[in-house]
């Protein structure tokens, strides 16, 4: 599964292979060698609550349905909440935000396992909190969540805030004593209701994150170490890629993406191919199949 790969050029693994490099990444995974990366697509694999949105747009949708956005905006998730915090203001859209994700997250069988793994650092991209329940689950304590929160209000030079398995506010310091990090850059329903999804919530993280000001410093250690694993992701908006990019920045390598390749738009071709992320093609549900069997 090693390549040399060029800029222009996205390596690929195809059918029997494909199903191979899934049994080898599940190995790498159970020794702590990759981070998974796990977007909103898991929600659509069997066992995951559909009443949660699976995508920006889905979000989009729902926001809509309470305060209808101008139609050039609309599917636009950033944009749409963006319109309700001018509008509304700030606290509305973080109550609709947190009756749209107001129902229990439902782990897939891919969450319990995962959890069940001492993983130094997991990435959760969506705000439905279903990894978290995953290890809250499993029962384990030694670890913890790192979420990014909105600046809007703060006066404090501070993008993260860390939450212990019982739910409790702690210090910065406990995450690099944690056996397991679960950094929701985006931040999450739970515990706290922290949701970074207006433009507005954006600016100045979009200003800083070249230089990786926003990234958590147990992440920057962490990483490393790891490659990255990423699993129910989309890459076709920029702001999805420019996150994923500077995650993985100064991390060790290698990445693997599962995806259908025929299903991919061409910035997310450019996207992997530009990262050095070797396509796993493949359907996310055969996937988890294998990797949680």
């Amino acid at each position: 599964m090693n390549a040399i790969l060029h800029k222009d050029f996205l390596f690929s693994v195809h059918d029997e292979e494909a199903a191979s490099a899934i049994l080898d990444l599940r190995n790498r995974l159970k020794a702590g060698l990759l981070s998974p990366y796990l977007g909103p697509g898991l929600l659509e694999v069997a066992g995951a609550e559909a009443a949660i949105p699976a995508s920006p747009e889905a979000v989009a949708a729902a926001l809509n349905l309470r305060a209808p956005a101008p139609s050039r905006i609309r599917t636009n998730m950033w944009a749409v909440a963006q319109h309700i915090e001018q509008r509304r203001h700030r606290n509305t859209l973080k109550a609709w935000m947190a009756e749209i994700f107001s129902v229990e997250p439902q782990p897939t069988a891919l969450h319990r396992w995962l959890a069940g793994l001492s993983l130094p650092l997991i990435v959760d991209s969506w705000y439905d909190g279903a990894m978290r329940a995953a290890l809250k689950a499993s029962g384990r304590r030694d670890f913890v969540s790192v979420q990014g929160i909105t600046r809007a209000g703060e006066s404090r030079d501070i993008w993260t805030r860390v939450y212990g398995a019982d739910d409790s506010h702690v210090e910065d310091a406990a995450a690099s004593r944690a056996e397991t990090v679960l950094y929701e850059p985006h931040g999450g329903a739970r515990p706290a209701g922290n949701f970074l999804v207006a433009n507005s919530d954006y600016v100045e993280v979009l200003t800083e994150i070249d230089i990786q000001t926003p990234i958590p410093d147990v992440v920057k250690d962490r990483r490393g170490a790891l490659g990255f694993l990423f699993l129910g992701c989309h890459f076709h908006d920029q702001m999805l890629r420019t996150y994923a990019r500077q995650i993985l920045k100064r991390s060790k390598g290698p990445h693997y993406a599962v995806m259908t390749g025929e299903a991919l738009t061409r910035n997310e071709r450019r996207f992997l191919a530009e990262n050095g992320i070797t396509l796993v093609d493949m359907p996310l549900h055969q996937a988890v199949d294998l990797l949680a069997g």
